[in-house]
């Protein structure tokens, strides 16, 4: 039988993989998977022994990720931390709900604070309580959707690249674990509608950062012509400018997870 050390010890000769895989020789793998084997248990990138709240966030972070480096460098560490993070229900919600005060207190301002128009509602997301239940969550929702009113006026034109350039692999991957937790039923409907306007507020201030980036004049022109090479440019320059914001909110995910994967049941903290 093989031990973790060398079954992680393999892993480091290998890159992760977005997808899943199949078992196979070249030992192709998605982060999950890599969690399942370096555990020993049968190939599956759903394993046991992993809380189905950070597994929805490692599965969702390693497919948006745009390259295998970033998945190695980011996802790796946590490989052998997420064996044995399987707990009660009531750590799983906990870890939702990091998830969730993390996407409204720390991303969507931190996209915010690229438009200077948007610092009043980037300061009222930060200055929000700790979002730690469903009573948090439901103050939150005006704040939230006062600032997505408020971004959409500052963009009044469509990128599909918006996605990309916003950083949404992390943002996807915490909603997918906010989304894996024992939420209330009640809930659902308004919970969504939070989400989905914190999402929007963060995307139209990167959208509109990057159109000032590359130019309003130029990234207006290479959207009308959609020409290969004045789209590139446009692209280049608006990178160029949200790059150190999507590599602060790289980090900032990587300390999430890090909290998310702490979080131990009332009897151990009672201990």
């Amino acid at each position: 039988m093989i031990a973790l050390a060398e079954r992680l010890a393999e892993l480091d000769m290998i890159h992760l993989l977005s997808g899943n895989h199949d078992e196979n020789d070249e030992r192709q793998m998605c982060a999950m998977e890599a969690v399942a084997y370096v555990a020993g248990e049968t190939w599956t990138d759903h394993p046991a022994c992993a809380c189905p709240v950070l597994g929805q966030f490692m599965r969702s972070w390693n497919d948006g990720l745009p390259t295998d480096e970033d998945r190695d460098r980011l996802l790796k560490p946590f490989v052998e931390q997420l064996i044995d993070t399987k707990s009660t229900p009531d750590v799983e919600s906990k870890r939702g709900f990091l998830a969730l005060d993390w996407l409204i207190r720390v991303h969507t301002p931190k996209w915010l604070d690229l438009v200077p128009a948007l610092a009043e509602h980037a300061k009222a997301l930060r200055d929000l309580e700790e979002i730690a239940d469903i009573a948090g969550a439901t103050a939150a929702g005006e704040k939230v959707r006062a600032a997505q009113a408020a971004s959409s006026a500052a963009w009044d034109a469509a990128w599909d690249a918006a996605r990309a350039a916003a950083g949404a692999a992390a943002w996807d991957a915490a909603r997918a674990a906010a989304g894996a937790a024992a939420w209330d039923a009640a809930w659902d409907a308004a919970w969504d509608a939070a989400w989905d306007a914190a999402r929007a507020a963060a995307w139209d201030a990167a959208r509109a950062a990057a159109r000032a980036a590359a130019g309003a004049a130029a990234w207006d022109a290479a959207w009308a012509a959609a020409g290969d090479a004045a789209w590139a440019a446009a692209r280049a320059a608006a990178g160029a400018k949200l790059k150190p914001t999507t590599e602060w909110l790289q980090a900032s995910a990587t300390d999430l997870l890090t909290r998310m994967i702490a979080v131990e049941p009332a009897s151990l903290r009672a201990a």
